[in-house]
């Protein structure tokens, strides 16, 4: 594990004055001040603040498209992505499309048969269903040839997605995606999700100037506020204020006990209560159990979850993804297993990038080795499994801070053209495919590019946190305040320093140590997880406030992070 530096986080003391001033704790007002929120925050979301859909560059065509083909009762199939941000966003566009009175269907590729995005075999099967139009969702930025061969059957294709586009645009009639070429939209984070959802806002907007809505109610768009919210933290996207509000309407819409029955049924299965909804939850409880489908076997499963109203039907659907989750989990245990066993023979530290290969590896969980073994290591890592084609092999990536993925394949494309066979993604995630037989000259030119943009200091993990909390600070209220905040993805939650002395310690469920921690004249209830060897009598921490449940009481409980003596 590579040993990580504290570092605290600066903070604005006249912003943290006035976030206290406007009703946040101490600790709270610290911790959103050093991350530029404003007083504003603190207040319920309105979606009155949401920026324009019209400031989205494409979106007016899109929703005269979507129109036309209302109104003509055209069939529309949308394509979806197989992780927890395209299951939601297609859901989002099937309920409301629906609502609106369209002939709707959809199509999700499979992971491990077809690979990523619209490509010509999967409009080969998208045209099974007779399509007058198709709809891409948290993808087709990158599809050019899917699009081409949807346009030479005469099926012009709708593509809203977010990844970063690639120097050819696809063909389509209409491009809804914040990082296009031209686009103003100022959230250039949206989510898959959050994509869809502005999308069908402007639909209903375009509806409404050519009278739809006369002789019937508008459909409402907010009950899908909690899917734009799931999809958006299990995506990992930046948390900018455009999507927090959007997050926090959606955990308002949970904890007020208006969640849609798939949504409940996945808090259900993991023996949550949506009504004490957090984006931790969002994150780390439902998001895998939804991205597990699209790893295991087929995001179907979760599509369906999330767009049936059926009690009992989510449930069944729901429960199939949590046993999807359970197997994931095992697999992955399996192969960490094997790969860190191999990085200790390989002694990373020596290296700048790591890029790993077995064989038995399932590809539907290449990723998230790839995060688990960053994680450990702080240094890129692309992790292979067999690909799709007997010769191929496929790869996934997780990156630190300062080095954007994409851009550096393309950087190892520019200077080896036969080298990467298909790339795409983010600066902190993306995929690619190769030969087989090209796996150490690609890892050879990745690793020659990382040491190009990094400096041996940028391998060193800095933790970040927010100072020193007091005795006095540490209350189950102020719990309870930080936890009905958003954090996530640029955006984290808060951590805070203190010196402790051990006074009982025991370990439970064979890998966590249950700690009672003095501090002055205070005991505070603590855990560690993943940990399960006696700490020294006094320790210095970084933890988080968290709030413990158990048989109808709640209590202030420590998480700790880090620790040190």
């Amino acid at each position: 594990m590579t040993p990580a530096q504290w570092v605290v986080r600066p903070v604005d003391e006249a912003a943290a004055a006035a976030l206290q001033q406007g009703g946040a704790p101490a600790l709270l007002a610290r911790a959103m001040a050093a991350r530029g929120a404003e007083v504003r925050d603190l207040q319920e979301p309105d979606l009155q603040d949401l920026l324009p859909f019209s400031a989205l560059k494409g979106v007016d065509v899109a929703a005269s498209l979507l129109a036309e083909a209302l109104a003509d009762r055209k069939k529309i199939v949308i394509i979806a992505d197989y992780d927890a941000d395209g299951a939601t966003a297609c859901a989002v566009g099937l309920r409301a499309l629906r609502a609106m009175g369209a002939v709707v269907d959809y199509l999700v590729p499979n992971r491990l048969t077809m690979g990523y995005g619209l490509t010509p075999e999967v409009v080969q099967l998208a045209r099974v269903k007779q399509p007058d139009l198709l709809v891409t969702v948290d993808n087709g930025i990158a599809s050019v040839a899917g699009v081409e061969a949807a346009n030479a059957l005469g099926i012009p294709v709708i593509v809203t997605d977010h990844h970063l586009p690639g120097d050819v645009l696809p063909p389509a009639a209409a491009i809804v995606n914040p990082n296009q070429p031209g686009c103003a939209f100022p959230s250039k984070a949206l989510a898959g999700v959050g994509v869809m959802f502005y999308v069908m806002l402007a639909l209903r907007a375009e509806l409404r100037q050519r009278g739809a809505w006369q002789h019937r109610p508008e459909p409402p768009l907010g009950p899908l506020l909690d899917l734009v919210a799931l999809g958006t933290v299990a995506d990992v996207v930046r948390l900018d204020r455009n999507n927090r509000l959007l997050v926090r309407a959606g955990l308002r819409r949970l904890r007020s006990g208006r969640a849609l029955a798939g949504v409940a049924a996945l808090y259900r299965v993991a023996g949550r209560d949506p009504a004490r909804a957090t984006s931790a939850d969002l994150g780390f409880v439902l998001g895998p159990r939804l991205n597990a489908a699209g790893r295991m076997e087929d995001m179907t499963h979760g599509i369906e979850c999330l767009a049936c109203d059926d009690p009992d039907a989510a449930l069944r659907y729901a429960q199939k993804l949590d046993a999807f989750n359970r197997e994931r989990r095992e697999v992955e245990g399996v192969m960490q297993e094997a790969a860190l066993a191999r990085l200790d023979a390989l002694e990373a530290g020596q290296r700048y990038t790591l890029a790993l290969y077995d064989p038995e590896w399932h590809p539907g969980v290449i990723g998230i080795l790839a995060s688990r073994i960053k994680d450990r290591f702080h240094r890129p890592v692309i992790t292979f499994a067999p690909g799709t084609a007997t010769d191929e092999i496929r790869g996934s990536g997780r990156s630190i801070a300062g080095f954007h993925l994409r851009d550096a394949l393309d950087q190892v494309t520019k200077r080896h053209p036969d080298l990467i066979l298909r790339f795409g993604g983010h600066a902190a995630a993306a995929g690619l495919t190769l030969r087989a037989t090209d796996l150490a000259r690609f890892e050879a030119a990745f690793e020659a590019v990382a040491r190009e943009w990094l400096t041996a200091g940028d391998l060193a993990l800095q933790v970040e946190y927010d100072g020193e909390a007091l005795p006095a600070d540490l209350t189950l209220s102020t719990a309870e305040a930080l936890r009905a905040q958003v954090w996530g993805q640029g955006f984290p939650e808060p951590l805070f320093s203190g010196r402790f002395t051990v006074i009982q310690q025991r370990v439970v469920g064979e890998r966590h140590l249950k700690l009672k921690l003095q501090q002055q004249d205070r005991a505070f209830d603590a855990i560690l997880f993943g940990h399960a060897e006696a700490l020294p009598e006094r320790i210095e921490a970084l933890f988080q406030l968290s709030v413990n449940e158990w048989n109808g009481n709640r209590q202030l409980q420590l998480e700790l992070r880090h620790w040190g003596v």
